[in-house]
């Protein structure tokens, strides 16, 4: 097969992203039996023929060509020459959007003299729901010519738009959060479809969402963490000419979304048509930044049936769905009758168990008018396995529907043992629940929020299941809204009031993802884009902390988090990971070209590491506390000299005996155990920690039901039931960090170079019999595929075009092999 371009991107996105830079980067793998690209040829719409250029390069290739109009669609492809001279096909298409440079308002339904609105939620359910404000819908009517037409939108809230009375696209939560003070995130839909000649109706329903509904936890600060209503703005380009936008001339109203909140959930009557029209409030823009959205859209994905339905009482059912997801139902509504909803992860005696939702009410109400209702809610979301729906003596007709940030799949992983594969689709699970625009810590109670510390030890795993090169370099942009005057990065982004300043491990993500991002994807524009923000945090430690122990500004200082027995000392984890951010900083000063940084964060990185060992380490290579974590922290970071590893790991290992063969680590250290295990002589432990079923264990979970992973370990044990429901998540993906390991170890896929162009393939392959894994890297698709029968190991291995790799066989023979399929122990 010839050698060909494959999934093309556009900067880091598949589909059709809008891109506002003046030079989008492109990128493509390779396909085919060649073993290298020798040249590319880039085509854009006959606006730009890069010709033939003489490169192996297909990541981060900028275009080239004359400037970009704004609100055009530019579709183009790429063919590529292999080491013979010999072109491949030209590639499937591929287009982008161009931003444009918004002149229309903000508009927004004028509250001033409201007639009742009345939720169906309070005539129906609990009370506490009372004030939950309705949906405004916002309409225009316009004319124009059938012909290529791109609508732009955002709002301050949420917003589902409507052309003719067509959605206009399949995105949900749109536009999703930001700090709405600091940037504003639009996107772009080809309406071209649904546009008719002469008159035309667009129209918009609005929610709270972020905006001005309820965000976090804090019962202090319940709305209007931004604004006290939402806005909406948009932009109509037909033939790249502005046609229509908001502006005086829409009108508002209510219509049958009596009630919409993230966390409280939507009430709806069917019954109730669209009423009292009036004139929309408008506003200037702010000056706040409007931004093309980074990320990919968050979109429903799956859908699930209904394994067990059992009906509770005259008109009650619960329904299980077999796996805890993030969503909502979509259920068939009788004609005159009124449905409530609600959601719960668990079950406790056969009622749904909502304690640990706290103040998240979770729950939808619906009202059916003279006909049958399909209802979906479309303002809210939920985390459930289980629904209670009251309201019908039929059983209900109903669906689960799956929504989360629809980034291409990556990576998957298979072994001979069940477990460890039950342990695979619940890290997937947890990973699909808790990247709803943003890396969340748990997507069903009253938090919701992006914690720093979740995402950078969970963000190697998230990034051989998904490609979440687009979702991160979003999601960076808050924590660069969020980091403060004096340099130091937040607790959680987007930032909310009521948590402080950045603690050890939650601050360092700033820094670590970033660089995760260069490594997996030869991403080199992250790093200078955050350069200068990484540069200030590093000054900050170094301001209030002269003597290199970072003893003062720690803030919340949360240490090992729920950490399973062991408190590991949290002068170490701070030790650790300011001598690890010195590390990358001076890797990442290297190639961005700045060598008296570079030189200065080496000196550094020497100095703190002194510092850690002369606190930290003593002459027997014990750490302080003596802790899994702190082992797992010292080793896997480098902090430990050459001729002490050995007997640190030792350490290590005999602390796993102590504790009857079982893990004790929290979120920082889970996702380096089991690789500093194996990476120092201890593989098979590693494979018992994978594969144990007593407390605490990710086998314990799977056996107690778990269909994603717990926020703690003990989230219900035998002994006590459930854990406290104060903090009691169960889908929450940190401590399924040991994902990376089942990919880099267990089937042996390792990152050798930026953005895999080399790669090692080196299985650990434990008492396991088989396992296999294929991972779609920047520069192609990576497998490996090995058996142990009768104590003799083969290994089937496939290298992309463009990539060389070592293989490194159990038994430590090591063989460097180039692109292909290769054949190892027969």
């Amino acid at each position: 097969m010839t050698l060909r371009a494959v999934g093309l991107r556009c900067e880091h996105r598949a589909g059709i992203p809008c891109v506002d830079v003046a030079a989008p980067r492109l990128r493509w793998a390779l396909s085919g039996d060649s073993r290298e690209q020798t040249a590319y040829q880039i085509q854009v719409d006959g606006h730009w023929d890069s010709g033939i250029v003489h490169s192996g390069q297909s990541l981060e290739v900028r275009y080239a060509g004359p400037e970009l109009q704004p609100a055009r669609t530019y579709s183009w492809r790429a063919r590529v020459w292999d080491e013979h001279g010999e072109p491949g096909p030209w590639s499937e298409p591929a287009a982008w959007h161009t931003g444009i440079t918004w002149t229309a308002p903000w508009i927004a339904h004028d509250l001033r003299g409201d007639p009742g609105v009345v939720d169906p939620a309070v005539r129906y359910g609990p009370t506490n729901r009372r004030g939950m404000p309705p949906a405004p819908v916002l309409r225009r009517t316009f004319s124009a010519e059938v012909a290529p037409a791109l609508l732009y939108v955002t709002a301050r809230g949420l917003a589902v738009v409507e052309l003719n009375g067509e959605r206009v696209d399949d995105a949900e939560l749109v536009p999703g959060w930001t700090d709405y003070v600091q940037r504003q995130t639009y996107h772009v839909v080809d309406v071209t479809r649904l546009l008719r000649p002469g008159e035309n109706v667009l129209t918009a329903t609005l929610a709270d969402g972020w905006y001005s509904g309820f965000v976090g936890s804090d019962p202090r600060r319940p709305g209007n963490l931004y604004g006290r209503h939402p806005w909406f703005r948009c932009e109509l380009h037909v033939d790249g000419v502005f046609v229509v936008g908001t502006d005086e001339h829409w009108v508002s109203g209510y219509g049958p979304v009596r009630g919409a909140d993230l966390l409280r959930g939507e009430s709806y009557d069917a019954s109730v048509s669209l009423v009292d029209s009036r004139a929309v409030l408008t506003r200037e823009h702010d000056g706040v930044p409007m931004v093309a959205d980074r990320g990919e859209p968050v979109r429903v994905t799956k859908e699930l049936v209904a394994q067990r339905i059992d009906r509770v009482g005259e008109d009650r059912f619960i329904v299980d769905f077999g796996q805890n997801l993030v969503g909502r139902l979509r259920v068939r509504v009788p004609a005159r009758e009124t449905l409530r909803l609600r959601h719960a992860e668990a079950l406790s005696e056969g009622e749904l168990y909502r304690d640990n939702l706290r103040t998240a009410d979770a729950e939808d109400i619906v009202v059916a008018g003279d006909i049958d209702e399909v209802y979906e809610p479309r303002f809210t979301v939920h985390g459930f396995r289980y629904a209670e729906i009251q309201g019908s003596t039929a059983p209900p007709d109903v669906v689960a529907r799956v929504l989360h940030t629809d980034m291409p799949r990556a990576g998957r992983f298979r072994c001979s043992d069940e477990l460890v594969n039950k342990l695979w689709s619940n890290i997937e699970w947890g990973l699909r629940g808790n990247v709803v625009g943003l890396p969340t810590d748990c997507p069903q109670r009253d938090e919701r929020m992006g914690w720093l510390a979740d995402a950078q030890v969970f963000a190697p795993t998230a990034a051989l299941i998904m490609d979440v090169s687009a979702f991160f370099t979003r999601w960076l942009d808050d924590v660069l809204d969020a980091q403060s005057e004096e340099g130091v990065y937040p607790d959680v982004a987007p930032k909310v009031p009521t948590t402080r300043d950045g603690a050890p491990a939650w601050a360092d993500a700033g820094v670590i993802l970033p660089w995760l991002l260069y490594r997996t994807y030869g991403d080199t524009d992250i790093l200078r884009r955050h350069w200068s923000a990484m540069d200030s945090y590093l000054g900050f430690l170094r301001r209030n902390n002269p003597d290199l122990r970072w003893r003062h500004r720690r803030h919340n200082d949360y240490g090992d988090w729920l950490s399973a027995g062991e408190d590991t000392s949290r002068d170490l984890v701070a030790a650790a990971y300011w001598a690890h951010d010195a590390a990358l900083m001076a890797e990442m000063a290297e190639v961005l070209g700045k060598a008296a940084a570079a030189a200065e964060y080496r000196k550094l990185r020497a100095d703190l590491v002194e510092v850690f060992r002369a606190d930290h380490l003593d002459a027997d290579g014990r750490v302080t506390g003596d802790t899994q974590t702190g082992y797992a922290l010292a080793l896997g970071m480098d902090l430990v000299p050459e001729e002490l590893r050995s007997r640190a790991a030792a350490h290590l290992a005999a602390n796993i005996e102590r504790h009857g063969g079982h893990l004790t680590t929290g979120f920082l250290g889970v996702g380096l155990l089991c690789p500093v295990l194996a990476a120092n002589g201890y593989g098979d432990l590693a494979h018992r920690l994978l594969t144990n079923r007593t407390y605490p264990s990710w086998g314990y979970t799977i056996d107690r039901g778990a269909t994603t992973i717990w926020e703690r370990w003990n989230g219900w044990t035998d002994e006590e039931g459930f854990a406290s429901a104060a903090m009691n998540s169960f889908n929450h993906y940190s401590l399924g960090s040991v994902g990376a390991w089942l990919i880099e170890g267990v089937a042996g896929i390792r990152s050798a170079a930026p953005g895999y162009e080399r790669i090692v393939i080196a299985p650990v392959p434990g008492p396991l019999t088989w396992a296999e894994a294929e991972y779609e890297s920047p520069r192609g698709t990576i497998r490996s595929s090995w058996r142990c029968v009768n104590e003799r190991f083969t290994l089937e291995a496939t290298v992309p075009p463009g990539v060389s790799a070592r293989v490194v066989l159990p038994g430590g023979e090591e063989v460097d092999v180039g692109p292909g399929r290769h054949r190892f122990g027969e």
